[in-house]
């Protein structure tokens, strides 16, 4: 029993079964609680979880595959770490892998193959076009489902196509029986590296075989750099030319021969109208034999693709069909003396190791030595190297001396220069910077001349630096949840989230920073606010009916679970029925069943008199405010009261009595603040 089923990782994805093993991951069908759906995990090994580099590369798989969105591709949700698992969460389709079609079926008819290569290509194209690479195409991992459809998966070996030239590493990543010469040679990969690779499942789908076989990854790695791919035809009769001339010209050891890329070729499976470059020297070619498509050695044919099934038979010069372990699992090649099946497997082997001489077939030193003293033998040899140097040497001054700008936008600047030198081409960076839809700040955003275009030796590329990926307003987010905030905002790279009390509940977003309408650089920083709950506002010195306006939105966002209470107090500085407090304070997270009360300002009316003196019910309309009552009080303390209140005095002195017997204005008249009032006693 797998001690990880039924276990749920993350608190959110139950695993239910164990579905395959590979060399880096264990794959087990599960259940997503949260948005109740039947998926597939992909746990990697714990040895490999402690592997940085490995991480990093299952990690890739998420981020490559994830920015595919195509139906040809098997889409991957999610990616996390469980305590010691790492694992990726995928859309889980049943069915089986086109291997599994393979060994029942043997090979599929013309029609069937070219039905199942016309989804590979779509998906592949998908990914070419947006800078990704494979590196990893074989029948392992082309899905069939039980309804029909093709899904190409594990991307887990697929970079972005301006990362696929460096070799600092040494070692060569893929499958050997699917491995494109270059790959083998340089380690370099591209998108033709990918069309070699669905070249030859296109062979295996048409003749049960693989082209190129031996006992070793390293035979099997010698033969497709030094030998050429067998036609079809002559080992399946019946295959049309033109489907010939498909696989010649996907497999051609020189990449510039091949397709660009998975869309090129895609379009010249569908289109029997488009001509396929040809293959001069193929050894089953002869030189005066040429087809309606431009191949040499493929006789004209029309009609149709046929269909059925046939006659199967073994490879000539192959290994038995049953001695071979079976294909598919990674593994990593640890030394020139492992004995691995040289089919499906993924292999991780230095570049040093795959020999410059076919191995296993020993050459006879006396053949070698009869040869060499033989004279006329070493003349012509003299005059062949002599021959090859003159013509190399003609080609170069002639055809041979430029170079060609190498696939640099995208790139930081440091690994711009470092591909631009390793191609001996002068360099200099411009001043100016420009927005970008690709490149990020400092990266290469624009080269002149253009990649791909003829540099002469001394002839410099300018290259200019993005300023950073093109700004586009914000969108405005309040009120939305933080997850469709967050997919508004997927185009700002640099997206962070903080989250904050605010009027909304919690995972509610609140706004950004810039706030909403501002144009912003993509790959500049972009704050979203995000609500860690209802926080009660501050309705100090607010009116009632806004409070209880303000306070109804929070009790909608409740439920309507928030009684409010309130108390009436008197502050004659205050408006009448202004907020004097409350509680909970402003910020004061809520929940349900939270009760508020506020203190609400009750001015209480009065009479004007002697035993009232200073009842005034504020300014009027027009800022007057109201004359106090005086009469009867000591003169010296009506002066003291009237000033206090702002008003000028004026004493009149008619009795000489010490008590105000008149005043004017008279008390209660409104007047102006500042007014004299004048007393008489």
């Amino acid at each position: 029993m797998d001690p990880l089923v039924g276990q749920v990782l993350d608190e959110r994805y139950r695993v239910d079964a164990k579905v395959a093993r590979g060399g880096m991951a264990t794959v087990y069908v599960g259940h997503d609680l949260k948005l109740k759906r039947v998926i597939a995990l992909k746990v990697m090994h714990p040895h490999l979880a402690q592997d940085d580099e490995f991480v990093r590369r299952f990690m890739g798989e998420a981020k490559s595959a994830a920015a595919l969105s195509h139906p040809n591709v098997v889409a991957v949700y999610d990616q996390g770490s469980h305590g010691a698992h790492t694992y990726l969460t995928m859309e889980y389709l049943p069915g089986r892998t086109l291997r599994d079609l393979l060994d029942e079926r043997g090979r599929l008819p013309v029609g069937d193959a070219l039905e199942i290569m016309a989804p590979v290509l779509s998906a592949l194209g998908a990914a070419h076009r947006a800078g990704l690479i494979h590196r990893d195409i074989k029948p392992e991992n082309v899905l069939l489902s039980v309804d029909g459809q093709v899904k190409v998966a594990d991307f887990g070996l697929a970079r972005a196509e301006t990362d696929s030239k460096q070799t600092k590493t040494g070692m060569i990543i893929g499958t050997v029986a699917y491995m494109a010469p270059e790959q083998v040679v340089t380690g370099r990969s591209d998108t033709r590296t990918d069309v070699y690779a669905a070249g030859i499942l296109l062979f295996e789908l048409l003749t049960g075989r693989q082209p190129h076989v031996g006992e070793t990854p390293l035979q099997v790695a010698w033969r497709h750099v030094n030998e050429q791919i067998p036609l079809p035809s002559q080992l399946v009769p019946g295959v049309p030319p033109r489907i010939d001339a498909l696989v010649v010209a996907a497999t051609s050891k020189d990449p510039a021969g091949r397709p660009a890329d998975a869309d090129h070729f895609h379009a010249l499976l569908t289109d029997p109208s488009l001509e396929l470059p040809a293959s001069p020297g193929h050894p089953a070619s002869p030189d005066n034999a040429t087809s309606v498509l431009g191949v040499p050695g493929l006789p004209s044919q029309s009609g149709s693709l046929p269909g059925g099934s046939l006659p199967r038979g073994p490879l000539p010069g192959t290994v038995p069909p049953g001695s071979l372990p079976p294909d598919g699992s990674t593994s990593v090649l640890p030394s020139v003396h492992s004995t691995l099946p040289p089919g499906g497997h993924t292999t991780v082997m230095p570049r040093a190791m795959v020999p410059e001489e076919p191995p296993q077939e020993p050459v006879m030193l006396f053949d070698r030595v009869l040869h060499f003293i033989t004279g006329k033998f070493v003349l012509v040899t003299l005059g062949v190297i002599a021959s090859m140097v003159i013509g190399w040497a003609t080609w170069y001054q002639v055809s041979g001396k430029y170079d060609h700008v190498p696939k640099i936008i995208g790139m930081s600047q440091a690994d711009a220069v470092e591909a631009l030198q390793a191609e001996g081409i002068a360099y200099e960076i411009s001043d100016e910077r420009e927005y970008s839809e690709t490149a990020r700040k400092g990266a290469v955003a624009s080269v002149a001349p253009g990649v791909g275009s003829k540099v002469d030796p001394g002839e410099t590329v300018t290259l200019v630096l993005s300023r950073g990926l093109t700004p586009r307003k914000v969108p405005d987010v309040a009120g939305q949840s933080a997850e469709q905030a967050r997919e508004a905002l997927k185009d700002f790279v640099s997206l962070t989230e903080e989250k904050k009390p605010g009027a909304a509940a919690e995972g509610m977003a609140l706004g950004t920073d810039p706030k909403a309408g501002t144009e912003h650089a993509r790959d500049e920083p972009l704050v979203l606010f995000v609500s860690s709950g209802l926080a009660m506002p501050d309705l100090s010195g607010k009116s009632k009916d806004e409070a209880y306006g303000l306070l109804e939105d929070l009790k909608g966002q409740l439920n309507g679970d928030l009684p409010i209470y309130e108390q009436t107090q008197t502050d004659p500085a205050k408006e009448d029925g202004s907020i004097l407090w409350q509680n909970p304070a402003p910020g004061t997270l809520l929940k349900p069943g939270d009760a508020v009360t506020l203190g609400v300002n009750k001015k209480e009316s009065c009479f004007l008199s002697a035993i009232n003196p200073f009842c005034d019910d504020g300014p009027d309309g027009q800022g007057n405010v109201q004359v106090p009552w005086m009469l009867g009080r000591a003169v010296d303390e009506a002066v003291q009261k009237l000033q206090e209140r702002g008003f000028q005095v004026n004493v009149q002195h008619r009795l000489n009595s010490g008590r105000v017997i008149e005043q004017q204005p008279r008390p209660g008249d409104r007047v102006p603040p500042n007014t004299t009032i004048t007393i008489h006693d």
